[in-house]
Parts: C-alpha cells; structure tokens; sequence
C-alpha cells in the first residue's frame, strides 16, 4: 500500500491529529459534507436506475440526462465544498496527506463527469457516446465514495479507540467500543 502522510505526521496518530479533529468537528463544512454526500449518493443511485432503464428500454432519455446532469452539479459543489473543508481541517484544499488518494480519484471522477457534459454539449445526437461517458463517470465515482467509505470508518474508529483510552486512564472500565462506535 502506498502511503500518503505527511512527512511530519505521526504514522500512529491516525487519520487526524488532535487539532485536526478539533477543527473538523467545529468547521460548518463538515455538516454540509455530512448532508450532500448521502445526497450526491442518492440522486446516483436515482441517475443510474434511470440510465440503465434507458439502456435496456430506450425510453427516457430527457429525464436521464437530466439526472445525470444533476448529479454533476452536485458533484461540483461538493467538491467545492470539500475542498473548503479540507483546507480548515489540513491547511490545504487538495491533496492533504490523509486524503491524498481519495483526492486523485475525485478528480478523475470530475474530469470525466465534466467530460460527459462536454460529449452533451458537442455531441447532442450521439447518446451512446453520452451513455457510456456518464457510465465510466459514475463507475469512477462509485470507486471513490467506496474510497470515502473507508475513511468515514477509520475516522469513526480512530474516535472509538481514542475515547476507549480517555476512558481507560480514567479508571473506566476499558471495556470495547460498540460496534455502532466503530462503524
């Protein structure tokens, strides 16, 4: 596996250090990811249902499109967005050791959205083109919200553990996170 920290970062310390944790958690940025992700994920899961029912019956093209264009202004704002956050969290707006990979595949996935609509724009009667452009976007994405996933889960188990020790020098009883703390 290929690693991306920081080279003044902890290989211990986690996904992020105690003031990054503390900056995550009091940015507004981390609700607006909180809410636009599970909603980019559901007008994904809508978009898809609609293209492969365009596939397999070649009605709905109109609505299609239309999802598939909404689903990449979403795309755009939530990497907007995201790149906001991440600069409040890392100091930078991209590429911040943690999130390094996922960053390069969200670029991918928003070179190739940009791209569908740019097949949309030259192309307007070539919706095989079209299609398959949105397929590969959405393929794309889906590696990355799988990629996005895994952090959510380590973060979540970073805290659990965390907590399990501020528990444990307490005199707690150091019994083990729940399975809802992990994740």
């Amino acid at each position: 596996m290929i690693s991306s920290a920081d080279p003044g970062r902890n290989a211990q310390a986690g996904l992020y250090t105690d003031e990054q944790r503390r900056r995550r958690d009091a940015t507004r940025w981390t609700l607006v990811q909180g809410v636009l992700a599970p909603l980019q994920f559901l007008i994904f899961l809508v978009s898809l249902f609609l293209v492969f029912r365009y596939l397999l019956t070649g009605q709905g093209l109109a609505l299609t499109t239309l999802s598939i264009v909404v689903k990449t202004l979403v795309l755009y704002t939530i990497m907007v967005t995201g790149s906001l956050w991440e600069r409040e969290v890392f100091g930078k707006y991209l590429f911040a050791g943690p999130f390094f990979w996922e960053d390069v595949v969200s670029i991918l996935v928003l070179a190739l959205h940009t791209a569908y609509l740019a097949v949309l724009l030259l192309f307007p009667l070539n919706t095989q083109l079209q299609i398959f452009t949105a397929l590969a976007a959405y393929a794309a994405y889906l590696v990355n919200a799988i990629q996005f996933l895994v952090k959510f889960r380590q973060a979540r188990r970073q805290a659990s553990l965390m907590g399990a020790r501020e528990d444990a020098g307490a005199g707690a009883s150091g019994a083990a996170p729940s399975p809802q703390a992990v994740g």
